[in-house]
């Protein structure tokens, strides 16, 4: 691992209640008491966010939102704001996962607004990224990570890119069971590196730049031991407390 400190986010989608977060956490906790080398990011539900910052106010283990709209307050029925999640303590959120693209047709011109409000309310942004099966399979995959980057980060000033953290997902490897290999993985994260270099090679040094797709505990090791993946979004395999807390340790 590099110098940059690795960062393991858990990204729960729709999944656990309030109740079943605070069962997790009363498990998870223990097992990482002692990990001070890794930043440890849960991604609750709205709804289980405050309960995960009260269980976690003592802890290392920093708690980050699944989305945020880009205004402060208006007429956006359903939508919650970054100053709503800072205020209840919440310390990032997660941006442009391919769900999100998906099916809400969020695009690069909302993140390109997004990634800016997050920050100015001091979340930081874990912005995710990443071709379709078609699109690699078409060669286009170089192309389609420097229009995301260029784009999504196009209001961020160079001297504070390195506050982002990347999220580099293959869409053809969300859910699927399919992973990248360690090789296409660190290709791709090495290409989203240069292209925060052709703005600024200090910025590209200092930020950090995930792996997510179908991580889990039997080829996490292989992922994080690249020089140039610093951590894992994960999916699935974090909703068991024994089997993330294991990730966690793989990124030592």
């Amino acid at each position: 691992m590099s110098h940059r400190t690795p960062v393991i986010a858990a990204n729960w989608k729709m999944h656990k209640t309030i109740e079943e977060a605070e069962a997790f956490l009363g498990d998870f906790l223990p097992q990482v008491a002692d990990v001070s080398e890794t930043e440890i990011v849960i991604c609750p539900s709205y709804v289980a966010l405050q309960a995960a910052v009260e269980l976690c106010a003592q802890t290392r283990v920093r708690i980050a939102a699944q989305n945020v709209h880009e205004e402060t307050e208006g007429a956006f029925t359903g939508e919650v704001s970054a100053p709503m999640l800072e205020e209840i303590g919440v310390s990032g959120v997660v941006l442009g996962h391919s769900e999100r693209r998906t099916y809400f047709a969020e695009t690069d011109d909302a993140l390109a607004r997004k990634v800016p409000a997050a920050l100015a309310a001091r979340l930081r942004p874990i912005l995710c990224v990443g071709e379709t099966e078609s699109q690699r399979e078409a060669d286009a995959t170089e192309d389609v990570l420097r229009r995301q980057v260029d784009a999504d980060l196009a209001g961020i000033e160079d001297g504070r890119l390195a506050e982002v953290v990347i999220a580099y997902e293959p869409v053809w490897a969300i859910g699927t069971g399919k992973t990248a290999t360690p090789d296409q993985a660190e290709e791709a994260i090495g290409m989203i590196r240069s292209l925060i270099g052709a703005r600024s090679a200090e910025a590209a040094d200092s930020i950090r730049i995930l792996y997510g797709g179908s991580v889990t505990t039997e080829n996490a090791a292989g992922l994080l031991g690249r020089a140039q993946i610093d951590g894992a979004l994960v999916g699935g395999a974090s909703l068991d407390s024994d089997g993330f807390a294991r990730i966690v340790t793989a990124a030592r």
